[in-house]
């Protein structure tokens, strides 16, 4: 299992970019990684944060959930969770870069295959989340 995070600030969501080097390098993806052993999806998430961008999260609650397989790889299951706040201001320990981007520009950006789906999902409830 796999946990993301949406990270929100003035209408615009958190995004990194991943280094070079590494698997799916120069892509772009929400913050988060694999659930460890004894993990909740929220437990996983806020370690997470805390490991990539030194922010302690609160008020995280799962908004979307989908099995998918990269070619050649066994299905994962991604779970996308909203952080209702988070202290701290974020620091990048994991990516090539961040940037704070809004939803209607992520076609801009070149996401894993694995978020396309919840960018899809996204984009069709968009309206009823926009305040």
């Amino acid at each position: 299992m796999v946990v993301a995070a949406i990270l929100e600030r003035d209408g615009n969501m958190l995004i990194g970019q991943r280094r070079a080097g590494g698997s799916h390098a120069g892509k772009w993806e929400f913050p988060g990684g694999k659930v460890e052993s004894g993990e909740s999806p929220e437990e996983a998430i806020v370690r997470e944060l805390r490991e990539e961008l030194a922010i302690e999260a609160a008020g995280v609650r799962e908004i979307h959930r989908y099995e998918y397989a990269y070619p050649g790889k066994r299905p994962l299951l991604l779970v996308f969770l909203r952080v209702g706040s988070f202290t701290g201001e974020p620091v990048n320990q994991a990516f090539a870069r961040l940037a704070w981007a809004p939803p209607s520009t992520f076609s801009r950006y070149d996401f894993l295959d694995g978020d396309r789906d919840f960018l899809t999902w996204l984009a069709a409830s968009d309206s009823s989340q926009t305040a």
